[in-house]
């Protein structure tokens, strides 16, 4: 006796015995979409969370070189003004000059480019975002302030020395750079810390403080490397001290060089962190309908 396996019932051999068949198929159809939809989804939302930790892992990486070439730069400063330039005093002599070159990568170089760049760190995202505003303008002042002591060095170097002040392109470059500083600085606590500062005012000042600081930077790199540069065409003249000449590279040339190679690498960092859109702080859609800047913070 032959046996017949029962038959499932099935989107398909339904359809072929009952007459409200098209009923039950076009339902079936209609959740099978639901599920390709539903696993499209799922495959976006995959792509989607794997670019962003391609974009988070990227910024890191980015921002860990920040970090070392900053740190190099400064080493490299102070141990060419220590090692070859005399160390450091403040008695009007060629050591209290050593503190200008010092002074200015540290802070407005070294310290104005991780300022520039605190926002862009995803930890930063879910947090309230009034303390970070804060630590970027605290770390911002302490780079403004060293870069005055910077210029006062020089200054005070110059009148006991009885040198020319701003003379060169050098001393042009780099006092307009800390005259923006300054103003940029004055303009950014007036607008976003200052309670009484209006949403319009803010709205105004925001993408000109953005594109301002990014200048600056560049500026300061500019003001940085040609001062190096007119430093070791000072010093390395060949004819006192036993120097070589600049031309034959001695060690204190290429140990120059070098600084200014990495403050331009250190430079280029820092504009590349911001000015990629995918690392900026996300922001509310709702950010200035009820700004208050230190009275009340977006999350």
């Amino acid at each position: 006796m032959d046996l017949v396996a029962p038959i499932s019932p099935s989107c398909s051999s339904t359809s072929n015995y009952f007459p409200l068949s098209h009923l039950d198929t076009a339902e079936c159809r209609s959740e099978a979409s639901a599920h390709k939809e539903k696993q499209e989804v799922k495959v976006n939302t995959i792509c989607a969370e794997v670019s962003r930790m391609r974009s988070v892992l990227s910024f890191y990486l980015c921002y860990v070189l920040c970090l070392c070439l900053g740190l190099a730069c400064v080493v490299c400063v102070c141990f060419w003004n220590t090692q070859w330039r005399g160390g450091f005093a403040w008695d009007g002599s060629a050591k209290q000059f050593n503190w200008h070159p010092v002074l200015m990568v540290t802070g407005l170089v070294v310290l104005y480019g991780n300022g520039a760049v605190l926002y862009r760190v995803p930890l930063t995202w879910g947090q309230n975002k009034l303390p970070w505003k804060l630590l970027h303008a605290g770390v911002m002042l302490l780079a403004l302030v060293l870069s005055v002591l910077g210029l006062c060095a020089v200054f005070d170097f110059h009148n006991a020395t009885h040198t020319p002040n701003l003379y060169s392109l050098h001393s042009w470059i780099g006092i307009c750079t800390v005259a923006l500083f300054t103003m940029q600085w004055v303009l950014g606590l007036a607008g976003f810390l200052l309670p009484c500062s209006p949403v319009s005012f803010r709205q105004l000042l925001k993408p000109v403080h953005v594109w301002m600081g990014a200048s600056i930077l560049s500026l300061s790199t500019v003001s940085c490397i040609s001062g190096i540069n007119e430093k070791l065409f000072f010093v390395l003249k060949g004819i006192a001290g036993g120097t070589q000449p600049y031309n034959l590279l001695p060690p204190e040339a290429l140990l120059g060089n070098a600084l200014g190679v990495l403050i331009v690498a250190f430079g280029l960092i820092v504009l590349k962190i911001l000015s990629n859109p995918r690392w900026q702080r996300p922001e509310p859609n709702t950010e200035d309908v009820s700004y208050s800047p230190l009275l009340q913070e977006d999350n």
